[in-house]
């Protein structure tokens, strides 16, 4: 896969791709990621990128040139993806999409926007990380390289690391213990420790549905549960009505 970012600071992104797994990503081979410096792409001496709205008003916007001009020179630019607060939400299913995919490349916004003709003939899918303002798309271009390129076979080198996540099921993802196996009080489950794997496995899928019930029930709504997830929903509902965090074995049903 090769991923095209096209930006006025590149070099945000500079430690970001050197290290953890996009470094590691990068250094198999199983991912090429570029960054772009939007005012290479500039014809003016002083290298604008930006320019006041007509019509007047706060702020300042993109320029369609150099993004034009950007956007051309990337020999196969694939699916041109524009980050911005009024695109669709992106999520694990859209992560999953855009890993199937052989070139993408990314806008980062800033000031006020880009020039609406960007969007109407360059631009092929617009996504935004959240309800809430960013000074640009740098960190959600970010956010969805990290979330993209952990997905391709062979970065993670575990593929149960991929499975287990959060989202990954619809569901978030259920808790985790290591060294000490008592801290603060609190003891790890003895179910963890039981070396049973069948136990241990049908555990985990119960606190997925109960860290999600707790924390994201709206989730649910898309879901897909199996026969043995409704039967566990049912004890997690049981058990929160009376007070049972179902981390204790006198409380667990398995």
């Amino acid at each position: 896969m090769r991923i095209d970012i096209i930006t006025i600071f590149p070099e945000l992104f500079i430690p970001f791709l050197q290290k953890g797994i996009i470094g590691r990503a990068r250094e198999k081979s199983a991912v090429q990621i570029a960054t772009h410096d939007l005012r290479e792409f500039t014809t003016d001496r002083h290298r604008m990128v930006d320019d006041y709205p007509y019509g007047g008003g706060p702020g300042m916007v993109l320029k369609p040139e150099p993004i034009w001009r950007a956007v051309k020179q990337i020999p196969q630019a694939g699916r041109v993806v524009f980050l911005t607060p009024q695109g669709r939400t992106f999520d694990q299913d859209k992560a999953w999409e855009l890993s199937q995919i052989k070139n993408l490349t990314l806008i980062c916004g800033r000031y006020e926007g880009v020039d609406e003709r960007v969007r109407e003939e360059l631009v092929d899918e617009e996504l935004s990380i959240g309800d809430y303002v960013l000074n640009g798309g740098e960190v959600p271009a970010m956010v969805v390289v990290e979330a993209v390129v952990r997905l391709l076979p062979e970065v993670l080198g575990d593929e149960d690391s991929v499975a287990g996540d959060s989202f990954y099921h619809g569901l978030l993802d259920h808790p985790h213990y290591t060294r000490p196996e008592e801290f603060a009080g609190r003891r790890v489950p003895r179910v963890l420790l039981s070396g049973d794997h069948k136990r241990i496995e049908r555990w985990r899928k119960k606190e997925r549905l109960r860290q999600t019930l707790i924390r994201r029930p709206d989730l649910f709504q898309e879901a897909q549960l199996s026969p043995e997830e409704q039967e566990l929903l049912e004890q997690v509902k049981i058990e929160i009505r009376d007070g049972l965090d179902g981390k204790e074995d006198s409380n667990e049903r398995y």
